[in-house]
C-alpha cells in the first residue's frame, strides 16, 4: 500500500456526485455502505450478500441499458471471488461500463483477514490480460481523481482499482427488502408503468 492511501468514502462521494444519469451496482458489505453514504438513489442497485456478483449484474445492465453509463462499486475479496467475470466483460466489450474497485487488501466482512492483493495478486494486470480498454490503479487522492473522470467518461469497459485505507467507517445502511430495492430500480430506469413484473 502507498504512504498516502484514499479515503474510500470521499472517493465515492466525488465520483457519484457526478454521476448523471449513471447507473450504480454495488457489492456486499462496505463498498454498499459507501455508495449509500454518498446518498441513497434510485439508480442504486444493492447487491445484498451476492459475493461475486456485482459486475456480473453491472455487465447485464450494460447490455439493456446501452445509452447509460453503468458503474459498478465493489471491494477486491468479492473482485477475487468473480474474476472470471473479467474474461466475459472483455469480450463482451460494453463501452458503458466501468468497474471500481475498493481494495483495502483486507476481507472486511469475514474478520479483516489479507485478501490476495496485499500480496502479489494485482487486479489490473488480470483485467489487462483480459482485454479491458481502460485500466488504471490509483494510489493517492489526485490519482482517485483521475479516477473518477476515467470511471465516468473513459471508454469501456474500464477497470480501476483505488488502494483505499484499511479502516472501516460506519455503516450507512440502504434499504435491504430484495423485493423493494429490484421494483424501485426498474421503476427509475423504466418508468413507473414497468415496474412491476
Amino acid at each position: 500500500m502507498s504512504a498516502e492511501q484514499i479515503e474510500r468514502r470521499s472517493l465515492v462521494r466525488a465520483l457519484l456526485d457526478g454521476r448523471g444519469s449513471a447507473l450504480v451496482v454495488s457489492g456486499l458489505g462496505s463498498s454498499t455502505w459507501d455508495v449509500a453514504a454518498a446518498g441513497d438513489h434510485s439508480t442504486n442497485f444493492y447487491v445484498w450478500g451476492a459475493m461475486g456478483s456485482a459486475a456480473m449484474v453491472g455487465l447485464g445492465l450494460a447490455h439493456a441499458q446501452c445509452d447509460r453509463r453503468v458503474i459498478v462499486v465493489t471491494g477486491d475479496g468479492e473482485m477475487l471471488m468473480g474474476l472470471g467475470a473479467l474474461a466475459t466483460i472483455a469480450t463482451a466489450r460494453p463501452k458503458n461500463l466501468a468497474i471500481l474497485v475498493l481494495d483495502n487488501e483486507l476481507y472486511g466482512e469475514t474478520g479483516n483477514q489479507a485478501t490476495h492483493t496485499s500480496g502479489n495478486v494485482d487486479l489490473v494486470k488480470i483485467a489487462e490480460g483480459a482485454g479491458f480498454v481502460s485500466t488504471t490503479t490509483a494510489t493517492t487522492t489526485d490519482e482517485g481523481r483521475a479516477l473518477c473522470d476515467l470511471i465516468r467518461d473513459g471508454e469501456g469497459p474500464v477497470f480501476a482499482v483505488a488502494k483505499v485505507k484499511p479502516d472501516r467507517p460506519d455503516a450507512v445502511i440502504p434499504p435491504r427488502d430484495g423485493t423493494y430495492l429490484k421494483l424501485r430500480f426498474r421503476a427509475a430506469v423504466l418508468g413507473q408503468a414497468n415496474a412491476e413484473p
